[in-house]
């Protein structure tokens, strides 16, 4: 809402107080103000002429006048013109030599087309009032000539630009947001309402209400005999633009100056159109309606329609039909003022994906009382502007509603801000914004509203607060809110308005006492450990949406019943295209990878920590919604949890490029399966516990190149798969858009427990042995499970073992690898002797040739 403080002013009597301070006490009452926006404080030295001749010259492309314009001097001035909308006898604004316009654009004379132009005759768009304009900005014939421009037409102005919320429908206008300001600066507040509309009999046009819930009031003045010829004036034309709102005839400006000054909508009807009796329905069956936008549209059965005997002739509150239209003929006119149904037109606007000025406002909540008020005062100007003759009589329809009353202890406010105000400071706030203060609680209590008028009707049940509260009767005030706030039904919206208009500022800031507690658990520190170790490593954390589409299942290549495409699915997903809850870590890091790689860092290491949504087997497909007006039973809430994921936490990485740069000081390494294995190592270590590294087949990953991540069972021992790890399949790579050989690893960390209590390693002070040991096996033989072999062959003595070369060449043969390990044994109560390490060694190479097949090297 852009709210010009000239027009705001004429409803206030405000001090001398700067534009910037009105926008600080709007901001400090709840409002937010967007801009302040300066208009025409730099305009000077343009004055108001009368042409007194007009020279046609020619030889040129366009027409070219040489005009002789009276400025209030001695002589008339000569200046050259381009515009054809004006002849002898008008009078124009005039940019004298040295003026100043918009933008900092000066005026000074200059030889053009052979003449010399001694200043410059200004159309509506040179003077900053006007988007654009066909031609010359003609003033009224009465102006004095020599006067100055800006001052006759007010053009030094300041506008603010509101952002009004859904709650605040009254701030649309200049109405609303002229007694907010009043209220600011406790100035005396003239309501553009408060004028005597006149009693008179008779209707204007016929009219009904069918349906009551889609309007409680309709009204219907008319006039005839308005003069086509008459233009908006000046004053209205400047007010509308620096509102938002182009100039388009006299009697639509009319209709769009009432709504933006009192905040009800109008619609006018060309009489001579209109058919039979106007009735408000909903639309029926295949009913079509073409707006004044051109577009033929299909109505829906809620739709709420101004209807005449032709059929359907305006979609109510939101535009009307082009039959109806009023046109450049138009002497008579209709026009209509109604209260529609707030949820109606809101869900009629989205749906028809129509949203005007009008519905804006309605959907928003309009004041019930106005369409009297408002009809009148449009009539009124279409009179004195337009030459209109107001036709007796008035169509009044209505629906019978009745005022909402909210009885509240008197120190409500102050307990929910926490700071007390006295009784008399909340009648006080309560009756500047218009409500109506009783003492005690009404005798008949009218019960909680239905909710289903298109009013707030009732009174408001407090029997609960009360009791909640302990008060007597004495200490209640009942409240009835005004009829331009339909936002207040409830006992906390009138404790809101109290305690803004108090001050926010003036609420002390209390921290509350933070609860004592035992510090981070187990898992937060693990957690923690887990991310810092990672990142000592040289990966960076990221977050990532937990959504995930059918297009990142089959990028992953995951098989048709691969259990990861059983995903939860969301009922409103925030895209169409992702519309599931995530089953892996993968497709985020993925797209988080290539987004970097696609920007420029080719070396990138990334790793995520989160939970992933795996449904429950029997699970219902949809979960149940549970009601908000009382708490939900033992059974409703077991249908929840039955119907919700299990969510473990995972851990995942992926990285691409080089994991040991390149640089003077050599050749680098490029990341590979073996740095994501790592990395899975890196976490398992935090939680105190050994992975088994064993070769599979598992998508998304290079069938050759997946090693499956498994840990001890707590109870039986056996291997239980936490996770994969290696390199992404070559098909996977391509469907994300990553660097070739692209690694990732994924772990499920609710699943790496330690088999037993932790126990601290014991510290020999004895000496270590070593034993180097060659192996040669099958190249295909996973080094895991050699080492697995050697660890159990070597018994209790052994303390670490150590692969440092791997060699593959003519001397262990053909299709044959070359494994050497480095053996450390260590007794905790014995310096050991050779041969009870070479017995050690000779045991575990025994049984790594039994499993794999492995021969020492050379023998």
């Amino acid at each position: 809402m852009k709210v010009p403080l000239s027009w705001l002013r004429e409803y206030v009597d405000l001090p001398a107080v700067t534009a910037r301070e009105i926008a600080d006490r709007l901001t400090a009452a709840g409002f937010k103000v967007e801009a302040l926006i300066p208009h025409g404080h730099e305009i000077k030295n343009v004055v108001v002429g009368r042409v007194v001749g007009i020279e046609e010259l020619t030889g040129f492309k366009k027409p070219i006048r040489y005009c002789r314009v009276e400025v209030g001097e001695d002589a008339p001035r000569e200046i050259i013109c381009g515009a054809t909308n004006f002849g002898v006898g008008a009078v124009v604004p005039v940019a004298l030599p040295g003026a100043i316009l918009p933008g900092g654009f000066e005026i000074s004379s200059r030889k053009v087309y052979g003449r010399i132009s001694d200043g410059m005759i200004c159309s509506e768009a040179e003077l900053g009032i006007a988007e654009k304009s066909p031609g010359i900005m003609l003033l009224p014939p009465d102006s004095p000539i020599g006067a100055d421009v800006v001052e006759l037409l007010g053009l030094r102005d300041d506008v603010l630009e509101l952002e009004v919320t859904p709650d605040r429908g009254y701030a649309l206008s200049i109405r609303g947001v002229a007694r907010e300001v009043a209220i600011a600066f406790d100035a005396p507040f003239r309501d553009p309402a408060a004028i005597e509309v006149p009693e008179t009999s008779g209707s204007s046009w016929p009219a009904s209400i069918a349906d009551p819930t889609a309007c409680d009031r309709f009204v219907l003045r008319s006039v005839s005999g308005l003069d086509t010829s008459a233009e908006t004036p000046p004053w209205m034309r400047i007010r509308l633009f620096r509102a938002g709102m182009r100039s388009i005839s006299l009697a639509v400006d009319v209709t769009n100056y009432v709504m933006l000054e009192l905040g009800q909508p109008l619609h006018a009807f060309d009489r001579s159109r209109l058919n039979g009796e106007i009735v408000v329905r909903r639309a029926r069956p295949g009913e079509t309606l073409e707006t004044l936008d051109h577009v033929v549209r299909e109505l829906h059965e809620e739709d709420i329609l101004i209807t005449d005997s032709s059929g359907p002739i305006g979609l109510a509150g939101t535009m009307g039909g082009l039959h109806t239209e009023i046109s450049d003929a138009s002497t008579d006119i209709v026009i209509e003022a109604a209260h529609f149904s707030a949820t109606g037109v809101a869900r009629m606007s989205r749906r028809h994906g129509l949203v005007s000025e009008a519905s804006r406002r309605f959907e928003r909540g309009v004041d019930r009382e106005l369409p009297l008020v408002a009809s009148w005062r449009a009539v009124q100007l279409l009179a004195e502007l337009g030459r209109a003759t107001i036709d007796p009589g008035v169509t009044h329809a209505e629906v019978e509603v009745s005022p909402v009353t909210i009885s509240i202890p008197a120190d409500y406010p102050g307990r929910v801000a926490g700071v007390p105000y006295p009784r008399e400071t909340v009648i006080r706030r309560l009756e500047q914004i218009g409500c109506t203060v009783t003492e005690g609680v009404p005798a008949q209590d009218a019960g909680p509203r239905a909710g289903h008028g298109v009013a707030a009707t009732g009174t408001v049940s407090t029997g609960d607060l009360a009791d909640k509260l302990a008060v007597r009767g004495d200490d209640m005030i009942t409240v009835t809110p005004p009829s331009w706030r339909p936002d207040l039904t409830d006992p906390n919206d009138l404790a809101e308005e109290v305690i803004r208009l108090e001050g926010y500022e003036h609420l002390p800031s209390i921290l509350p006492p933070a609860p004592a507690g035992a510090g981070l658990t187990e898992e937060q520190r693990a957690l923690r450990r887990v991310g810092r170790a990672l990142a000592y490593t040289g990966y960076v954390e990221v977050l990532s949406y937990p959504f995930v589409g059918l297009k990142d299942f089959d990028g992953l290549m995951l098989p048709a019943d691969d259990p990861r495409r059983r995903a939860t699915r969301l009922l409103n997903p925030l895209s169409e295209d992702e519309p599931f809850m995530r089953t892996t870590l993968l497709p985020g890091l993925l797209r988080t990878l290539a987004r970097n790689v696609g920007r420029g860092f080719s070396d990138v290491a990334l790793f995520e920590i989160g939970r992933v949504f795996l449904p429950q087997e029997g699970a219902p497909e949809i979960a149940p919604v549970l009601a908000v007006d009382r708490r939900p039973t033992d059974e409703e809430l077991a249908r929840l949890e039955a119907a919700l994921p299990r969510q473990p936490l995972r851990v995942a990485v992926v990285l691409a490029g080089e994991a040991e740069r390149s640089g003077w000081w050599g050749q680098g390494r490029g990341a590979s399966w073996a740095d994501a294995i790592q990395a899975a190592r890196v976490v398992a270590r935090e939680y105190g516990v050994e992975l088994r590294v064993r070769a599979v087949e598992h998508a998304p990953w290079h069938p050759g190149r997946c090693a499956e991540l498994s840990v001890a069972g707590e109870a039986s021992g056996e291997p239980v798969v936490v996770g994969h790890a290696g390199e992404l399949h070559p098909r996977v790579v391509e469907a994300f858009g990553l660097p070739p050989r692209t690694a990732a690893m994924e772990l499920e960390l609710s699943l790496l427990r330690p088999s037993g209590p932790v126990q601290a390693p014991a510290i020999s002070t004895y000496p270590v042995a070593t034993q180097d040991v060659a192996l040669v096996v099958p190249a295909d033989t996973p080094v895991a499970e050699v080492e697995a072999a050697l660890r159990e062959g070597a018994g209790e003595l052994l303390e670490s073992v150590r692969l440092f070369d791997v060699y593959t060449g003519p001397q262990v043969g053909e299709g044959n690898k070359s494994l050497a390990y480095t053996l450390r044994f260590r007794a905790p109560d014995r310096t050991l002797t050779v041969e009870e390490t070479t017995a050690a060694r000779d045991a575990a190479v025994a049984l790594a040739a039994e499993r794999t097949g492995a021969r020492l090297r050379g023998a």
